[in-house]
């Protein structure tokens, strides 16, 4: 346990940012198993919606810094792909 007061607020501040970082990664979750959902029962317009969320809330969470700008722009790439290879197969 800390015993600087600055070391005692680092410990509250790191302990807020990792549970929103939480939130907000199981919030991405969420949204790509209803994106897989959807697309494994041939919902395309279901899935068109969920694919617009996941890339909203993806780049929203490398705005913040939660997760790398360039792993949400690979991910968005690639749910993009399978939803378009679902589309015109």
């Amino acid at each position: 346990m800390a015993n600087i007061k600055s070391a005692k607020k680092r410990i509250k501040v790191i302990d807020k940012k990792t549970a929103r970082n939480r939130r907000v990664k199981e919030h991405i979750k969420a949204v790509l198993k209803s994106f897989d959902a959807a697309l494994a029962e041939n919902d395309l317009e279901a899935a068109e919606q969920q694919l617009k969320l996941a890339e909203k809330k993806l780049m929203q969470a490398a705005s913040k810094g939660t997760i790398h700008k360039k792993a949400a722009s690979r991910k968005v790439g690639r749910l993009t792909n399978r939803f378009n290879k679902a589309k015109n197969a």
